[in-house]
């Protein structure tokens, strides 16, 4: 079944995406949850005009993405965290911390669009995470954990 996508849908698409789904993963999951919408033609024929008037718009997004990427390369991210024996944390940090982190920072991202390599941190060390900006700008921004007496 062909259907068009309303909003980005992890592992199978971005927005306005028209994409090829099972009937019953259309039926029972993504039109009720209001992800997609039945890709008829004259809806696909309307998405083409839409995304022609957007291409602009579209081009200052990336151009946005592409500073703040910049900017996240630049900069030099210590995460503290309490620690006990080993430099193992108490607790963990995930992508919801590395989030609230980047915000002091002034970089507000969603934190679903950060992935952690790895998973959780349950100790101290530099790390990776990926940064999805825009759906053509990624970033591989590292950081590291230190550990504060606990």
């Amino acid at each position: 079944m062909e259907i068009i996508l309303k909003q980005d849908v992890e592992h199978l698409g971005y927005k306005d995406d028209v994409v090829s789904v099972k009937n019953g993963y259309a039926r029972n999951y993504l039109i009720p949850q209001g992800l997609a919408t039945l890709a008829s033609p004259g809806a696909v024929k309307m998405l083409k005009e839409n995304l022609k008037q957007r291409a602009h718009k579209e081009a200052k997004q990336i151009e946005e993405a592409k500073k703040t990427a910049e900017q996240l390369n630049g900069l030099d991210l210590k995460i503290q965290a309490k620690v006990g024996k080993g430099n193992k944390l108490f607790g963990s940090i995930n992508n919801a911390n590395l989030a609230e982190e980047l915000a002091k920072a002034g970089h507000s991202i969603d934190r679903k669009y950060i992935q952690i390599q790895g998973g959780t941190i349950k100790a101290t060390g530099p790390y990776m995470a990926h940064i999805r900006l825009h759906r053509e700008v990624n970033v591989e921004f590292n950081f590291e954990v230190i550990g504060q007496a606990g």
